[in-house]
């Protein structure tokens, strides 16, 4: 690490560190302080035409980007070989997978963002720290798909028609910093779209836990062992009391009017 500067070891050392420590202990510190506010803050009851479209098309989208990094960053190319899937069956499933769900994910944060702004309802709702997470993830995702776009699917099409491989570079830098051996030279030639999608990912989790995005850890364990619901079935034998209509006078009150009044003529 002598060829680097400050700079490098800041943003690639101290940054990820440090927003690791954000969101372990944010996280901590949000359920034992705020387990009330620990919730995705719905406004479905405010809007639900473009929420009905938004919501399903970024949740599944970025379902299928958090499986894709897992495979690509965390698991060694050595690994997935073994299994038979060779580094160019890799790329071109990653790649335009990859393209799908960041499509889908995309758009799906574009109407939920939209739906924010134009919907008077839910702009009143509307937080500072909401603004800033939709900054960090919608900061995150457009870099994202700029690398991909433009490393990985119009490189195909450049010499050397392989895309740039960023699992010799950032996979191992992440795995770097899991294992507490951070080794910064591998973010120090890589692409400036890859980095730009690195920094703001890592922001994100830098203030995941101060957001709504804490409900994504919420996980309904105790549903399984809540106490069943009984439902009872209504019984023909209605009882000895008449049926009432909702619109007929109470007989409990009436048979309380003769006593009111002869309150009031012994007062005189």
């Amino acid at each position: 690490m002598s060829d680097l500067t400050v700079l490098d070891v800041l943003l690639w050392v101290a940054f990820p560190y440090i927003a690791a420590a954000s969101f372990i202990v944010g996280h901590i510190l949000r359920y034992r302080y705020d387990k009330f506010g620990w919730t995705s803050r719905s406004s479905q009851t405010y809007e639900t035409k473009w929420l009905r479209w938004g919501s399903p098309m970024f949740h599944y989208g970025i379902l299928g980007v958090f499986v894709g990094h897992v495979v690509g960053l965390l698991i060694p190319h050595q690994w997935l070989e073994f299994f038979g899937i060779t580094e160019h069956l890799y790329h071109l499933g990653a790649t335009w997978a990859g393209v799908i769900v960041g499509a889908i994910t995309v758009a799906g944060l574009a109407i939920l963002m939209a739906r924010r702004g134009a919907v008077r309802r839910v702009l009143r709702v509307t937080t500072a720290m909401d603004v800033i997470m939709y900054a960090f993830l919608a900061g995150s995702l457009v870099f994202g798909m700029i690398a991909v776009v433009q490393f990985q699917v119009i490189g195909q099409f450049q010499a050397p028609a392989t895309g740039y491989n960023y699992r010799e570079t950032v996979s191992p830098w992440i795995r770097s910093l899991i294992l507490f051996q951070p080794d910064a030279t591998f973010m120090v030639g890589v692409p400036l779209a890859f980095k730009l999608h690195v920094l703001t990912s890592t922001g994100l989790f830098l203030i995941w836990p101060f957001t709504r995005l804490v409900h994504v850890l919420s996980v309904p364990v105790m549903y399984l062992f809540r106490p069943y619901v009984v439902y009872r079935s209504r019984d023909d034998h209605r009882g000895a009391r008449a049926i009432r209509r909702g619109w007929q006078k109470s007989p409990v009150i009436d048979s309380t009017r003769p006593k009111q009044k002869q309150k009031l003529s012994s007062d005189r």
